[in-house]
């Protein structure tokens, strides 16, 4: 018999924590699922676990955002034009193209075809189904318009996989070239400048500065290469050791806010990812408490906004206004939580959420074309003057040995 903590929802929508003695992880999620309960996440104890079949674990990186997009494109169709949901499943799974994601397909088609509702199989494959994608179908499921909500999930998801090409293209070429320089450089200072250096000795001429810099800057990368590389080695363990507790984390997403240039810029991605999931949540027929709460999950490596979260959460539910909530956390704009209180007032706080995280968007967007447009000619010069440094070191003593032959 092993212990199991677990985090769980209730039909009224009350989240709470509690333990569970079970011979194995699968009893315990039945006897919960049998009680009513709508399972967060469940760890047995001593160990850091999730109800997740290890061949669920291994196939998760075979599955894309944009096939999860396509998956809930497709179901939505087949289930908005009659099709029954077991149907619709089997047909998916034969046609899927990715094998991993066929294969969670039909798990999926086995279960509802048993009797278990689509909110709790996808429940089973939380590498695959986020706790969006649960709640959101659940919701779908309970309001019966699982096509709509489905068109919204894949909604969500293709803007956010749209936002992370955006992000991934305007980094790329800029830390491939980056890299490229670097690795140059490196190459230059280790395998080439000591011929050179050689060279120079030989015929015993008084080195210019930069000459002399890059040449014990050679020598030292020589003699300490391993020490170096292990030091090197030890710090990236060690830094992600650090960011792994939860004082590490807090400290690494503070200097993320705090960076110069790309501060407000990663904010602004996290307010927007943040409003168009509350927005989505909430459109579907989410209670806020629940959508705080798997906003919580979702920003798991954020802690900053996850303790606000928590902190709006608690205050939401004592009875607090919502954007009165989200103000007292301290760590929302102005902005945010004004828009958010005409939302309260007129009534239409999805319709604020929106307009708010459109803007977010928007700033992102602009960043990304700004920083498009700045980077390549700081690259050029920064290039250009790593190269200029190089000739420079190497032709000025080759001057001097023709001065000294002529």
């Amino acid at each position: 018999m092993g212990r199991y903590t677990y985090t769980a929802q209730d039909a009224q929508g009350t989240v709470s924590t509690g333990e569970v003695a079970s011979e194995d992880e699968d009893a315990a999620v039945q006897y919960l699922q049998s009680k009513g309960f709508c399972i967060l996440s469940i760890n047995e104890e001593g160990a850091r676990k999730r109800f997740l079949p290890e061949a669920v674990k291994r196939m998760r990186g075979g599955i894309s955002g944009r096939e999860m997009v396509f998956f809930g494109e497709q179901l939505s169709t087949l289930i908005a034009g009659g099709l029954p949901l077991v149907r619709a499943l089997s047909l998916l799974s034969e046609h899927m193209e990715n094998k991993n994601l066929s294969l969670v397909v039909s798990s999926l088609t086995k279960n509802v075809s048993s009797g278990e509702s689509l909110h709790k199989a996808m429940e089973k494959h939380p590498a695959v189904f986020d706790e969006i994608w649960v709640f959101l179908v659940q919701a779908g499921e309970i309001s019966g318009q699982l096509p709509a909500v489905l068109r919204q999930v894949t909604a969500y998801n293709e803007s956010k996989e749209n936002l992370k090409g955006k992000v991934v293209t305007a980094l790329a070429y800029p830390a491939a070239l980056l890299a490229l320089s670097v690795s140059v450089l490196i190459y230059f200072i280790i395998f080439i400048m000591p011929v050179f250096a050689g060279i120079f000795h030989d015929f015993n001429i008084e080195l210019p500065f930069i000459t002399k810099l890059l040449v014990n800057l050679s020598d030292i990368a020589a003699q300490y290469a391993v020490m170096i590389l292990v030091i090197l080695m030890g710090g990236t363990f060690a830094l992600r050791g650090y960011i792994a507790v939860p004082v590490g984390r807090k400290t690494w997403n503070y200097l993320q806010f705090s960076l110069p240039f790309f501060g407000s810029f990663t904010r602004s991605i996290q307010l927007e990812r943040l409003l168009t999931t509350l927005s989505t949540l909430i459109r579907s027929g989410v209670s806020i408490l629940t959508a705080l709460t798997v906003l919580e999950g979702v920003f798991k490596k954020n802690l900053i906004f996850q303790d606000a979260l928590k902190n709006a959460r608690d205050k939401i539910s004592a009875g607090t206004a919502i954007s009165e909530s989200f103000g007292k956390t301290g760590e929302f704009p102005a902005m945010v939580t004004d828009m958010m209180r005409i939302g309260e007032e007129s009534g239409k706080l999805p319709d604020m959420i929106d307009v708010l995280s459109k803007y977010y968007r928007e700033q992102v967007d602009q960043f990304i074309r700004r920083f498009s447009s700045m980077i390549d000619p700081i690259l050029v010069v920064g290039v250009g003057a790593m190269v200029a440094v190089i000739l420079i070191s190497i032709f000025m003593p080759i001057f001097q040995l023709s001065n000294i032959g002529g």
